[in-house]
């Protein structure tokens, strides 16, 4: 319910950005540089890299200048329509980008057809995928800045003390190596340790669920427009997974992202689903661990890949709008794009720098190595959040014990009338 009011509220506020689009561009006849203020949420050693790109890129040049103003993602999402509608918002904004569709279709974003069009803009050997994330009705509204599948982080202690040698690559597998690593040593119904730590709600920016309906066979949604979670691939999916959960006790019932997180940070659970961020958590937390792909399921081995992307609001007067192209530009070439995968965490965004040049950073290496498993989450789906929220009561309820075929059913109904 909250996240419906949220987006009630940004579709309101989207439209008076539409509106407040008119207003003339404060500064395209000003002598000197064009200024740009650039919004981002990268808040750790990653945003201090990016801050530097930027201020190499000014040094690069004499006719922009580019501001950077550092905010938690949350902020970004909360204020970023008001400031826009009162044409006090960023000329660049950074959001996580899953939420770019629904700001891009009511016109906060400028059109980047051209821009990906220009042989000068560098963007020809980004992965296909990253900027699938920020298309809508076919047309760019953003360039990727991260782009990456959810993995497995595993602990390689817990790993060695039950005997285990290798990941698992298929499910059946996975669920035998989790049932091995739950450990009740009391007999009390309750493990002191957990296989595995799989939230039914509020998971990694919703991810991890999708990726095994998808590796089961079943899609969410068909395009962007037909919703088609109720099928018999993903009963037997949810089935599965919640016989795992529940009756073989390889996880805790009603545990959320975070909670998944501090399970795994403690030690009290072997394996966690998550993204780059968890190597600095893990490292944190003196754990020595490993990174594998999601392992296989019946029909495919696949991950929903999470992202990170940047757009040009239509806030940017032409001359800003043309300082933000070119620090695009700037941004993906070969030797920047490289220096910010090596600090980010993140696999390269272009698929022609060589494995090698990241070889540096091991955890790249790996995320790198399993990148092809990755699948855009609801690509051009303007209510993402929406429908996001939809899988989210389905696997919690399933999970408590609900019946799956009317979950799937009512999961249909609502997925279908946010897309619509």
């Amino acid at each position: 319910m909250m996240k419906r009011a949220i987006m009630a509220v940004a579709a309101a506020s989207a439209t008076a950005v539409a509106l407040a689009g008119c207003t003339a561009p404060a500064d395209d006849n000003s002598e000197g540089p064009a200024t740009l203020t650039f919004w981002h949420g990268y808040t750790e050693a990653d945003g201090e890299v990016l801050d530097q790109i930027v201020a190499d890129f000014n040094d690069s040049q004499d006719d922009y200048v580019i501001e950077t103003e550092t905010k938690t993602w949350a902020v970004i999402d909360d204020t970023l329509l008001p400031a826009l509608s009162s044409d006090e918002g960023p000329d660049i904004v950074a959001m996580p980008a899953e939420r770019m569709p629904v700001y891009a279709d009511r016109g906060a974003f400028v059109d980047l057809t051209d821009f990906y069009a220009s042989e000068d803009s560098n963007t020809s050997e980004l992965a296909e995928q990253s900027v699938d994330m920020v298309t809508v009705d076919g047309a760019p509204y953003g360039v990727p800045t991260g782009f990456v599948p959810l993995s497995v982080f595993y602990n390689k202690a817990l790993f060695t003390a039950a005997g285990i040698d290798e990941f698992p690559t298929t499910w059946d597998e996975w669920v035998d190596a989790a049932k091995a690593l739950t450990i009740d040593a009391n007999s009390d119904g309750t493990p002191e340790q957990y296989g595995l730590a799989l939230p039914d709600h509020a998971t990694v920016a919703n991810g991890l669920w999708p990726s095994l309906l998808l590796s089961g066979g079943g899609e969410i949604v068909e395009g962007s427009t037909e919703a088609v979670i109720d099928s018999s691939e993903n009963a037997e999916s949810l089935a599965y997974w919640v016989d795992a959960v529940t009756k073989d006790k390889i996880s805790p019932t009603g545990l959320d992202g975070i909670g998944a997180d501090e399970l795994f940070s403690s030690g009290k659970a072997a394996m966690h689903v998550g993204g780059p961020w968890m190597s600095f958590i893990s490292a944190d937390n003196d754990i020595d661990y490993g990174i594998a792909a999601i392992p296989a399921g019946p029909e495919e081995q696949a991950a929903s890949a999470i992202g990170v992307s940047m757009g040009i609001t239509e806030q940017a007067s032409d001359a800003q709008v043309a300082g933000a192209e070119a620090f695009f530009s700037y941004f993906f070439q070969e030797d920047v794009a490289t220096e910010w995968s090596l600090a980010s965490g993140w696999p390269p965004l272009r698929t022609d720098i060589p494995l090698e040049s990241v070889e540096s950073n091991p955890v790249v290496v790996s995320l790198t190595e399993i990148a092809p498993t990755g699948r855009a989450l609801l690509p051009g789906v303007v209510n993402s959040v929406d429908v996001l929220a939809a899988i989210d009561t389905l696997t919690q309820k399933a999970v408590a014990g609900g019946d799956i075929d009317e979950l799937l059913a009512a999961a249909q109904s609502e997925i279908q009338q946010a897309i619509e």
